[in-house]
């Protein structure tokens, strides 16, 4: 039996020491090699942090937070200059060894006067800062400057309804149609693009005065003013001939007193003459946080913005498939029509 075999245990732990050793030169190594590296020295004690420079400094910088410091300022050519923060300076596109003085210098932004930002203390030393938007409230450091509203404060803003989007057209075509005359009375039926159907038969006659429909879509909808009988060409026969016509008023709220003259028993070829349509829009409101947020208003319905405003001071005045119009009030109390595109802001 070998040396080895019989002192197995010795030389493991023998071996095991001088793994140790050699495992704590490289660690001191390392060390000494980060020190001079980084030119750090061990903390003494506790974890043996490494130890930053002038790390004092950031004790003595905290406690002076809590202390007034006063804002003074100094006369320089005839305008008052801050010696608590620097004045930031700006140089000159063509030749960046010269500087922009902002209160002498012509704009920095053509749109804005330089005396504007320092007013308001923003920064126009940005290419796009006449787009910018400090308040987030949807209106840029331009638009605020056009409107003489604080860019800073987003309770200040521009007219809201120069944010407005006319997202889509959203407007129900439907037919009434009177049927054949019956004591003193007709019929009706009515149609619409999405299908809904209703009628008022031979058991429920609609007479001078009377609202119908009784239950279902438009109930008590409309009411009928009068009947008259006209002589007119049949536009395919040439031929005189007499069509009673149904006098009818509308009595939805944004439509109220609104009237129709429709003949009784319409030609199909004549439906598309006496289609009527429910007009309404679906709007956003790109400001205040509001895009992308839909809401859908009536024509001829007063609505507020944003949407749940309460203060309904604008209204639709007309929707077409392509444009809008919205009426409202401005500041001097002057009214104003926008017209918006679909798709697209004023």
């Amino acid at each position: 039996m070998s040396w080895i075999s019989q002192n197995y245990e010795k030389v493991a732990v023998g071996g095991g020491l001088l793994i140790a050793a050699g495992l704590a030169f490289a660690g001191w190594s390392k060390l000494n090699s980060v020190n001079e590296d980084f030119n750090v020295s061990l903390a003494g004690g506790g974890a043996k942090n490494a130890s930053v420079q002038r790390a004092e400094d950031v004790a003595l910088a905290i406690q002076s937070v809590p202390q007034k410091h006063v804002w003074t300022q100094v006369e320089l050519d005839n305008r008052m200059i801050d010696l608590f923060t620097s004045i930031p300076l700006f140089v000159q596109k063509s030749d960046t060894t010269k500087l922009v003085d902002l209160f002498k210098d012509e704009a920095v932004h053509a749109s804005i006067p330089n005396i504007w930002w320092l007013e308001h203390r923003i920064d126009p030393g940005y290419a796009d800062s006449p787009q910018r938007d400090p308040d987030s409230d949807g209106f840029s450091n331009e638009e605020e400057y056009l409107a003489k509203t604080d860019p800073n404060d987003s309770r200040s803003h521009p007219e809201l309804a120069t944010k407005l989007m006319f997202v889509r057209d959203d407007s129900l075509q439907w037919l009434l149609e009177p049927g054949f005359p019956a004591e003193g009375g007709f019929t009706f039926k009515y149609f619409d693009t999405k299908g809904q159907t209703n009628k008022a038969g031979a058991l429920d006659i609609v007479k001078p005065g009377d609202l119908f429909f009784k239950q279902g879509v438009a109930k008590e909808r409309f009411k009928m003013l009068s009947s008259e009988v006209r002589k007119e060409e049949n536009p395919n026969t040439h031929a005189t001939e007499e069509r009673t016509y149904v006098k009818i008023e509308d009595q939805r709220p944004n439509k109220k007193g609104k009237t129709y003259e429709i003949p009784n028993n319409i030609p199909d070829a004549r439906k598309p003459n006496y289609y009527q349509y429910d007009r309404s829009a679906v709007l956003t409101l790109e400001a205040l946080g509001q895009g992308g947020k839909e809401f859908k208003i009536e024509e001829n319905t007063k609505f507020g913005i944003p949407a749940d405003n309460p203060q309904k001071n604008y209204l639709l005045k007309k929707v077409t498939p392509e444009t809008i119009e919205v009426e409202y009030a401005d500041a001097s109390g002057a009214v104003k029509i926008l017209e918006l595109r679909k798709g697209a802001r004023p």
